[in-house]
């Protein structure tokens, strides 16, 4: 039989990280705005009011797309 040689899965490479600190600031800035979003939906009024209905939605989803963003920028 034959032997197989093995060597260290790291050997001579760099772990580097895969996003930069840019990055990390931001996914976490796209964070709070999300957070922002789902703060500007609570509440006991109206439920059918104009920061409920339209922008808390829109700020949500504009802090997932900024995620996006985040991720993807090189």
């Amino acid at each position: 039989m034959t032997e197989k040689k093995t060597s260290p899965a790291n050997q001579g490479n760099k772990s580097e990280l895969v996003f930069t600190k840019k990055n990390y600031q931001l996914l976490l800035i796209s964070i709070a705005i999300v957070v922002l979003g789902f703060v500007l939906m609570t509440g006991t009024t109206d439920i059918y009011d104009f920061r409920k209905t339209l922008l808390a939605p829109m700020v949500v989803l504009f802090g997932f797309g900024f995620g996006v963003y985040a991720i993807l920028k090189k």
